[in-house]
C-alpha cells in the first residue's frame, strides 16, 4: 500500500509504507543545556513500527561508517553509555512524533544524528541533522527579587537556563530553580547577590543582581 506525502511537509523522506520528516539544518545548542532534534512520521494504513532507533556519528566522519546507538525504544537494549539516560523521545511513538531530546549536552555530543525504523520485515535509515555545540555557555541564570522591605522576610529565586535549542515547543524545558529566604535588613541595601549554576560536565554560569531594601517608617 502506498502512502501519499503531505506536500507541506518539509524535506520528507518517503517509501511505500511511510513518510519521515527530519530536521536537516544545523542546530546550535549550548553545553550543559538541552537540544531537540525534530522528527515526525506518517504511516500507511495497517503499517506498524516496532522500534525507533537513533544513532550518532562523529563530526569528522563523512559517511557515518561507525554509528553508535544512543536511543532505542526497546528499553532493554544497550545504548552508548555516555548517552544512557540523557536521550528520550519527546512524545510516544503512537503520536507519530520521533523527535528526541538530549539533556546535559557535552562538547563530545557534536556530530551527525541518524534515524532508523525497524519493522517485522525490514528497516530503513534516514539522515537527520548535524548538531554543533559552541565552546561555552552563554545563557545566564535569572535572579528574581521581590520588593524588599527592612525587617520583613523575603525569598529570592534563582532559575537556571534550560529552554531547549532546536524546538519551538514551549513545554520542552529543563528548568531548575533554587530559593533563598532571609530577613531583609538595612545593611543589605545595594548589596550584590550572585547565583552560580554548575552543570554535570563542569560547565558553570552565573548571574548577579543588586538588592534594594526599602526602609519602613512608623
Amino acid at each position: 500500500m502506498s502512502l501519499m506525502c503531505d506536500s507541506e511537509m518539509r524535506n520528507p523522506y518517503c517509501d511505500r509504507e511511510y513518510c519521515v520528516t527530519l530536521n536537516v539544518r544545523k542546530l546550535r545548542a549550548e553545553a550543559g543545556l538541552c537540544v531537540v532534534i525534530p522528527c515526525s512520521f506518517k504511516t500507511a494504513k495497517g503499517f506498524k513500527t516496532q522500534h525507533i532507533v537513533w544513532y550518532k556519528c562523529e563530526a569528522s566522519e563523512a559517511g557515518c561508517e561507525r554509528p553508535v546507538m544512543i536511543f532505542h525504544t526497546n528499553k532493554s537494549t544497550d545504548v552508548q553509555p555516555g548517552f544512557e539516560g540523557r536521550v528520550s523521545l519527546i512524545e510516544h511513538v503512537i503520536q507519530n512524533n520521533c523527535s528526541i531530546i538530549i539533556n546535559d549536552l557535552k562538547q563530545s555530543d557534536s556530530g551527525s544524528y541518524h534515524l532508523r525504523f525497524f519493522t517485522s520485515f525490514n528497516s530503513s535509515s534516514f539522515d537527520s541533522t548535524n548538531v554543533l555545540f559552541p565552546s561555552g555557555l552563554k545563557q545566564k541564570p535569572t535572579v528574581m527579587i521581590p520588593t524588599l522591605t527592612e525587617g520583613q522576610q523575603a525569598t529570592l529565586t534563582c532559575t537556571a537556563p534550560g529552554l531547549c535549542s532546536g524546538s519551538n515547543l514551549t513545554d520542552v524545558t529543563q528548568r531548575h530553580s533554587s530559593t533563598l529566604t532571609f530577613n531583609a535588613l538595612a545593611k543589605h541595601h545595594n548589596s550584590n547577590i550572585t547565583c552560580k549554576i554548575s552543570f554535570t560536565d563542569k560547565t558553570t554560569t552565573e548571574g548577579s543582581s543588586t538588592l534594594t531594601v526599602n526602609c519602613e517608617y512608623f
